[in-house]
């Protein structure tokens, strides 16, 4: 087949499928434009998910008829200065977006600006069908209609309305993230469904996109690298989601779903969530721009950095710097849903008992009721009457006060209070200066035992004890040999354990810090993991997943009842331990119950 050249209709289908994806696309390239006309209100209108509308108004600078002309050429483009454009500045500068989609739509396009009149220019799946006067204010209309209308084979294949409008929303959010000054209003079908004003603080803007509650949840980030430089804001631990919808990093101002900063995220809350569970974050990432190239992927989505090594060591550091400066906070109040299901105990009118006001409970003496002087045959007629009328089984009991041994502390200086009970042997109960926290103590002492045997780590190896009797530890053979290849690691851990036949392994010591624990137990955990884990983890890695795995062991079971010191030597040393505010599997080790909701479940406010 000899060669031929494309005709421009199907050049410009070419070009716009590498640009306009589905409608959430297009209205990306509308709203950068939007932006880098320097506007400080944009509003967008959508009907059918943008399958048959979508509309960007927009305040900006405005173009002239002759510049409107020349946008919807290919490759034209006012982002572009010169001809370096490594050093590009604005959100876009490939100048196709608009002929693109000019290209697969009807577009209408209508500017004005400061001082001129308006005017309007209307192209038809690439043909100019209309131009002429408009009346708008200053600034720029963009309406797009039927988009791949006459493209079978690229609508076939776009989703739902309800999908595409998704989409286009999520855009707008992540747009809107990046530019704290700069108002949104979003419409779907006539409904509003997002309005921000511009003017908000960077961390407001985040919370008002995603949760009204981050704010509360979160931790501020402001890292300095040469010239390189890390700000927005990062949930704790314990304020996490099911997927990683709510993960947005934006580089120089720009949007992007970088591999190379999801998989920096994820190395930075290693151990410190769920595999299942996702951080809500939103990073800034500003580097100079001959250190980036954004022009790696047609939509600009993707970014290629120089020194990939040092952005990736730089937002794990810093993000585990900052969880660690905050470790033992936790997800400050309980979900509305657990604080609704308090309920107010309904109060049953006191019966009308005989002597009511003189029994006591349980049941004394009749002569201590009636005195030994009454005769037995009244005796006998007045015990039988009280009897009829006594408490129920499950009445209250009484209390009884005594004298205090000591003064009874104060939780004014310490942030999770002085341990004032337990209940059901689990979960302790301190009264801190603002509120009721409630610890669970099984959580809590994992994270403590987990963070002491990384401080051992750290130097070298793990204090082991010896067992005074080795224990033979019965598995398959691919376990055991799994367990002998890592000897040497759990050696550092202070696991000392070797071969014992084709079908078994002896354990010689344990880590000193765990106390007594099931050996057998333990063992077949470790054998899980490196199982599940070994072709996936480094060594590191691994060791760290296997110190998770003992520190669940060697910590304070739920069912065990605590002393008040113990108690609160817990919850002291919970203060001064870093991530001490969730678990080695990312849920919380305690919440607060502020003041003002005890208040309100009494009716007080």
């Amino acid at each position: 087949m000899s060669i031929r050249r494309l005709p421009e209709t199907l050049v410009n289908r070419i070009a716009a499928g590498e640009v306009v994806e589905r409608p959430a696309a297009a209205l990306k390239e509308l709203v950068e434009n939007a932006i880098d006309a320097g506007a400080t209100r944009i509003s967008v209108r959508i009907a059918e998910g943008g399958i048959s509308r979508l509309e960007v108004e927009d305040d900006g600078c405005g173009m002239t008829p002759a510049d409107m002309a020349l946008a919807l050429e290919r490759h034209a483009t006012s982002k572009l200065p010169d001809d370096a454009i490594e050093d590009v500045t604005t959100l876009g500068f490939r100048g196709e977006a608009l002929p693109s989609i000019a290209s697969v739509a009807r577009l209408t396009l209508e500017s004005r600006v400061a001082g001129g009149d308006g005017w309007r220019r209307v192209v038809d799946n690439g043909v100019v069908a209309a131009e002429g006067p408009a009346a708008l204010a200053n600034g720029t209309r963009v309406v797009v209609e039927d988009l791949f209308a006459r493209v079978p084979a690229r609508r076939k294949f776009l989703r739902s309305a309800r999908s595409e409008y998704a989409a286009c929303l999520d855009v707008v959010k992540r747009l809107a993230m990046a530019r704290p000054d700069v108002g949104f209003i979003v419409e779907h079908d006539g409904r509003r469904a997002l309005d921000v004003q511009g003017g908000q603080d960077q961390l407001s803007r985040v919370a008002a996109l995603t949760q009204r509650d981050l704010a509360a949840n979160s931790i501020g980030i402001d890292l300095d690298r040469g010239d390189v430089h890390i700000g927005g804001v990062i949930s704790l631990p314990t304020y996490n989601r099911g997927i990683a919808d709510h993960q947005y990093l934006f580089v120089n101002g720009r949007p992007v779903k970088d591999r190379l900063l999801v998989g920096a995220l994820r190395g930075a809350y290693a151990d410190l969530l769920a595999r299942d569970r996702h951080p809500v974050v939103a990073l800034f990432l500003d580097v100079p721009g001959g250190e980036v190239d954004v022009n790696v992927h047609p939509a600009k989505t993707e970014v290629r950095f120089r020194d990939p090594q040092l952005i990736r060591g730089m937002i794990v550091g810093g993000l585990r710097r900052a969880l660690d400066e905050h470790g033992f906070r936790s997800v400050q109040r309980p979900a509305e849903a657990a604080l609704a299901a308090w309920q107010q105990e309904p109060v049953a009118p006191p019966a009308p008992t005989l002597f009511a006001a003189h029994l006591p409970y349980p049941h004394a003496p009749a002569t201590h009721l009636f005195g030994a002087d009454t005769d037995p045959a009244t005796h006998a007629l007045l015990r039988d009457r009280v009897v009829d009328f006594a408490p129920p089984r499950d009445a209250l009991p009484m209390g009884r006060a005594e004298a205090a041994t000591a003064p009874v502390p104060h939780g004014d200086a310490h942030p999770l209070g002085i341990a004032r009970g337990q209940i059901a042997r689990t979960y302790i109960v301190a009264e801190a200066e603002d509120g009721l926290v409630i610890v669970d103590q099984h959580a809590a002492h994992e994270r403590l035992v987990l963070e002491q045997l990384r401080r051992a780590m750290s130097g070298q190896a793990v204090p082991s004890q010896g067992l005074l009797l080795p224990e033979v530890v019965e598995l398959d053979e691919p376990a055991c040999d799994r367990l002998e290849a890592a000897a040497v690691q759990l050696a550092a851990l202070g696991v000392e354990l070797e071969r014992f036949g084709p079908a078994a392994v002896m354990v010689r010591a344990t880590p000193a810090m765990l106390g007594a624990i099931d050996c057998r137990k333990l063992v077949t955990d470790i054998a899980d993991d490196l199982a599940g884990y070994d072709a996936a983890l480094g060594l590191n890695e691994k060791l760290e997943l296997v110190a998770a795995t003992m520190a669940c062991h060697g910590s304070v079971r739920a069912g065990r009842t605590l002393s008040v010191a113990e108690m609160n030597a817990l919850l002291r040393t919970m203060e001064v331990t870093p991530h001490s505010g969730q678990c080695n599997h990312g849920r919380p080790t305690w919440v607060k119950l502020a003041m003002d909701d005890v208040e309100r479940l009494f009716g007080r406010k």
